[in-house]
């Protein structure tokens, strides 16, 4: 069970030699979906042994850290997110002895490797429910949240699932509901219980020992309830979040008891502590709390006390003109204090930024050009596999799909499969190099035009020019470090600066397809030459082609 404080017979990690200790500040962390990833072992689903043995293409890319979707034994209801051991692999990933070889390949290359911690639930199958379920007086009854229906037998509360339908499920054993803000397989801890703090806290130690260095916090903010079990209110049809799909009622609804709790800061203060005591580790929280991004993430991110940075669903939208993104970035950047954003355009829940914002548009122009943008924000990047090839979203026939989200929603929404297709290394293969079987999800077959294999050879491609980008980023610190300050442009157009130790750089954007000129008088730039960006300073305007951008060193 997890120690709050260290004992004397604890042995203390030793500090890491020239460390940099915030190395996760503006460093491109790049998002594996190990089961779309690569396939080793022929059951058509990708393991620990795939990443392994694509480290190299990994490391090829110019990032700085890993970041591995669940593979912890699950009855995969959800695909990993529901867990029913927190310290094991389930046996379709591989075992742990592949995750410490995975670990070692990718510390021999210099990556880092954040892994996802879901603590706000876990699996039905998972002991701790099997036996809080088992009775009302057992040692864990209280570990998750239960309830007593009201006397007409209804639910506790009007709160939703994410999923569809209520959050709360009748079970039969207790005659009581439990409580689950995903599907009814994935119950809900219960925070209060300081006993689940420290369980959660000892699954984390595990993983810190192993070597990890750092985790990506599933739901960060879901992790309490309102104990007085107080209804939601209701919002108005004009008030319904933008990050929540129109098909689904739980837009309806102002979560103020369901989620985003005033305890949670006092936990993740305990997480911290934890962390502290690893040096070099970080955190990175995922955010789902309508029009209180910024607010939150300035709470949970404050510098030292709680978690190191997180992303909330912004730039996950499908709003994406440049006044849309600018009024998002100057909110965060006004609004964040001492605290730490993390930005992502595309990951394992949401519609690819190449079908999301860049339907109609070159591709091929497109893709390299949202990886910079999001590479040159003030706060740290996240990189979701296959965005560095310009994949689109793909269209999962009903009969192939696997997510339940999706399959509950269809037609309107067709959930998050089509995000979450194999990974295409090789275009003249059946499976796309993915696996040696009929994969869990289809290969798309536009995808196989933009594998690794087709872009490997050409310097002008997505794949490449994302490489060179990076790589050059690495010679600028203010793109990673700098404080943001916009300036103002006309139309599609983004221009700012990022400034670190009196020296700034200033970026330009032009997320329109149209060319554009913008002028600066009174600054007196130097051309960076970012490579694969064709911008040009002329005196003092910009010129920028239909999605193009320019980088220069301020002189003035």
């Amino acid at each position: 069970m997890f120690e709050e404080a260290e004992t004397g017979n604890e042995m203390k990690m030793p500090a890491k030699e020239t460390m940099d200790a915030d190395w996760w500040r503006g460093a491109v962390i790049y998002q594996i979906y190990p089961r779309s990833f690569k396939d080793t072992n022929g059951d058509g689903i990708g393991d620990l042994n795939g990443v392994t043995e694509k480290m190299d293409y990994i490391a090829s890319l110019g990032v700085d850290a890993i970041w591995l979707s669940p593979f912890f034994t699950s009855p995969m209801a959800d695909f990993g997110y529901d867990i029913s051991d927190y310290e094991d692999v389930d046996p379709m990933f591989g075992t742990l002895a592949d995750f410490d070889r995975m670990l070692a390949a990718a510390h021999e290359r210099g990556l880092k490797v954040i892994i996802d911690l879901v603590i706000s639930h876990t699996s039905d199958r998972h002991p701790w429910f099997e036996e809080s379920r088992s009775s009302k007086d057992n040692a864990k009854a209280d570990w998750f949240v239960w309830a007593d229906a009201k006397p007409d037998g209804t639910p506790p509360t009007n709160w939703l699932s994410i999923f569809g339908g209520s959050a709360w499920e009748w079970d039969s054993r207790r005659c009581q509901y439990y409580m689950h803000n995903f599907l009814a397989s994935q119950p809900d801890l219960n925070f209060h219980n300081r006993q689940v703090q420290d369980a959660v806290l000892s699954a984390a130690k595990f993983w810190l020992e192993r070597g990890v260095d750092g985790f990506r916090l599933d739901t960060v903010n879901f992790y309490f309830h309102d104990q007085l079990l107080r209804d939601n209110p209701p919002l108005g049809t004009s008030e319904m979040p933008s990050t929540v799909d129109p098909t689904n009622p739980y837009g309806y609804q102002d979560h103020l008891y369901d989620k985003t709790r005033p305890e949670n800061l006092v936990f993740l203060e305990r997480l911290r502590s934890l962390l502290d005591r690893y040096p070099g580790t970080t955190s990175v929280g995922e955010i789902g709390a309508d029009g209180q991004a910024v607010e939150l993430t300035a709470s949970y991110t404050e510098e030292g006390r709680r978690i190191h940075m997180a992303y909330s669903f912004d730039l996950l939208t499908p709003q994406h003109s440049a006044g849309y993104v600018r009024r998002i970035l100057e909110e965060m950047n006004e609004g964040i204090g001492s605290g730490w954003a993390s930005w992502a355009l595309s990951n394992h829940d949401v519609k690819r930024v190449a079908s999301r914002w860049g339907e109609g548009l070159d591709l091929t122009k497109f893709a390299p050009l949202e990886t910079a943008l999001c590479a040159s924000l003030r706060g740290t990047p996240c990189l979701y596999q296959g965005e560095e090839l310009g994949l689109p979203q793909a269209d999962v026939p009903f009969e192939k799909l696997q997510d339940p989200y999706g399959i509950r929603f269809w037609p309107e929404y067709k959930g998050r499969d089509g995000c979450r297709t194999p990974m295409p290394w090789v275009r003249d293969n059946a499976n796309a190099g993915f696996s040696e079987a009929e994969p869990w999800l289809p290969v798309a077959p536009q995808h196989l035009a933009q594998a690794v294999s087709e872009q490997e050879s050409d310097g002008t491609s997505p794949l490449n020019r994302n490489r060179a980008f990076y790589a050059w980023r690495q010679n600028h610190r203010p793109l990673k470090k700098g404080d943001m300050t916009f300036l103002d442009s006309d139309g599609e157009t983004l221009v700012f600066t990022r400034t670190y130790k009196g020296e700034t750089v200033l970026c330009a954007f032009n997320l329109g397809t149209s060319p554009a000129t913008v002028s600066l008088p009174g600054l007196e730039l130097e051309n960076l030459k970012a490579p694969g960006f064709t911008g040009r300073i002329e005196g003092t305007a910009i010129s920028l082609e239909g999605l193009d951008a320019v980088f220069a060193r301020v002189k003035s």
